[in-house]
């Protein structure tokens, strides 16, 4: 009976504390409600004031905008004044300018009648005075202008020549001087021996009696030694002597070792000749190298090809104008470095292209071209810097340009070259050039007479005076000069005297 009685006492409490509960919500809501209600209403009174303000501000800048505008309004229109005031002064003075220029048009005009009445009157006066002038001259208009031109001309002509002697008298001696210093250390610092150019060899006898066995039966002896060396083995009257010809000196000189192994040996056949020349070929090889090793050491030069030390070695056999080829290179190595040195150059370009440069003389026959351009190739071929094989084929001028080291090594190889005693030509070859010397100068207009002189080291020439006169001459001496570099090639330099003379002779009676 308790549980049937306690479970709707608990439902009646349930349902009494849920209404209590939903009476609470509805309580808190509404004053939540009205809280709400409250704060809108204070947010739209705030809002309802911000407008208010916000309407004032606007009212205030708008008034502060128009008493701007209406004070810029006031100073453009005072300003605006103040131009018409200007503009109507301007136009006024331009009004008056106006007549004033008006006038002046008027008083130019009457002047410029004026002006074209007093040309007429001069022209006509101009025209009676030439016609007077051509009467009392001889001469019309044209060939009086002409005359003039002629006389300007040729005093221009003199001023130029004047001014080119003045320049060429000034650069040349500031040029002599430094050439002097330099060439003069470089010489001053060099010394070598002066060899002479042969094309025969001289092999001594023990005896006459050698002369038999050297020819041997119907000459078989000789003909082998000549086959195997391609030599002419020259026999004849000269006592305890023969005579080993050849235009090749290496040829010649392996003639001349094996000869003289054969003199010594005693046995002499066809045989025994083939094997000695053998020997000695290969003995000369060795020469060579050896040549070439110790041309480079006394040069200075390191890193050299083994085929240019051989080319090289050849050279101790060559021989131009009388010039031993390889002391020559070695010396113009000496020199391009001396130079190279004063001028602050590449000193070891200088040295390698100076003893390099006459390398093409060693090459193969069957190569054509000049010995510079085949020494240039075969040292680029066999690996030297571009410099070098630059310098190399530039040494004699045959290039369009040349560079400072092949300025240098030119200027060793004229040095060597051309130091008294160094070379030497033959009669017909020196009277040959003292001709072609003298026919470039006789070439000229105005030239009487040319003579060489000094082996060929000097040109004067006789100049006809009433053909050139004293200022001419340095123009004539500069064309006889560059038509000599163009047309003929020569060792050194040549100097050129052009001399004009005039005599007055007369006799008292």
């Amino acid at each position: 009976m308790d549980g049937i009685y306690l479970v709707p006492i608990v439902l009646v409490m349930l349902l009494l504390g849920a209404a209590i509960g939903f009476f609470i919500r509805n309580f808190i809501l509404a004053k939540r409600f009205r809280r709400a209600e409250e704060d809108a209403a204070k947010i739209l009174d705030q809002a309802n004031t911000r407008q208010k303000e916000i309407v004032l501000e606007a009212k205030e800048e708008a008034l502060k905008l128009k008493a701007e505008v209406e004070s810029e309004t006031r100073s453009r229109r005072s300003e605006l004044h103040r131009q018409e005031r200007r503009i109507s002064q301007k136009e006024e003075n331009l009004d008056r300018k106006t007549e004033a220029l008006d006038r002046r048009e008027r008083n130019l005009a009457a002047k410029e009648k004026e002006a074209d009445s007093s040309l007429a009157q001069l022209d006509e006066f101009k025209k009676k005075q030439v016609q007077q002038l051509e009467l009392i001259s001889g001469m019309s208009t044209a060939e009086a202008k002409e005359l003039l031109l002629t006389t300007v001309e040729e005093e221009s002509r003199q001023d130029m020549a004047q001014r080119i002697r003045e320049v060429e008298a000034q650069l040349k001696a500031e040029a002599d001087q430094k050439a002097r210093e330099i060439v003069s250390l470089a010489i001053q610092r060099c010394s070598a021996d002066v060899a002479s150019e042969t094309t025969v060899s001289v092999v001594p006898l023990p005896s006459d009696d050698m002369k038999g066995r050297l020819i041997g039966r119907e000459g078989r002896n000789i003909r082998a030694l000549e086959n195997a060396t391609g030599v002419d083995l020259i026999v004849d009257d000269t006592p305890e002597a023969v005579t080993i010809s050849c235009f090749d000196p290496i040829r010649r000189e392996i003639a001349r070792l094996a000869l003289e192994r054969l003199i010594l040996d005693g046995r002499i056949h066809p045989a025994r000749i083939e094997e000695v020349v053998g020997k000695a070929r290969n003995e000369m090889d060795a020469i060579i190298q050896t040549e070439g090793e110790q041309a480079a050491y006394k040069a200075g030069v390191v890193g050299l090809h083994p085929e240019i030390i051989k080319l090289l070695g050849r050279l101790k056999y060559r021989f131009s104008y009388g010039q031993n080829v390889l002391s020559h290179s070695i010396e113009a190595s000496y020199l391009s470095g001396m130079i190279a040195t004063e001028l602050g150059a590449d000193v070891n370009i200088a040295k390698t292209a100076g003893l390099l440069h006459d390398i093409g003389k060693a090459a193969d026959q069957e190569i054509e071209g000049p010995h510079a351009a085949i020494g240039a190739d075969i040292t680029r071929r066999l690996g030297k810097s571009m410099d070098v094989s630059k310098a190399i084929g530039e040494h004699h001028g045959e290039t369009d340009s040349t560079s400072v080291a092949g300025f240098i090594v030119s200027a060793a190889d004229a040095i060597s070259s051309s130091r008294p005693g160094a070379r030497r030509e033959s009669l017909d070859q020196h009277l040959k050039r003292l001709e072609a010397l003298e026919t470039v100068a006789s070439s000229f207009p105005g030239v009487e007479k040319s003579f060489a002189i000094q082996a060929g080291r000097e040109v004067r020439i006789m100049v006809k005076p009433q053909d050139i006169d004293d200022l001419s001459i340095v123009t004539l001496a500069r064309d006889i000069v560059k038509k000599r570099e163009e047309s003929l090639a020569y060792p050194g330099q040549i100097k050129v005297t052009v001399i004009r003379e005039t005599r007055a002779v007369d006799y008292a009676k």
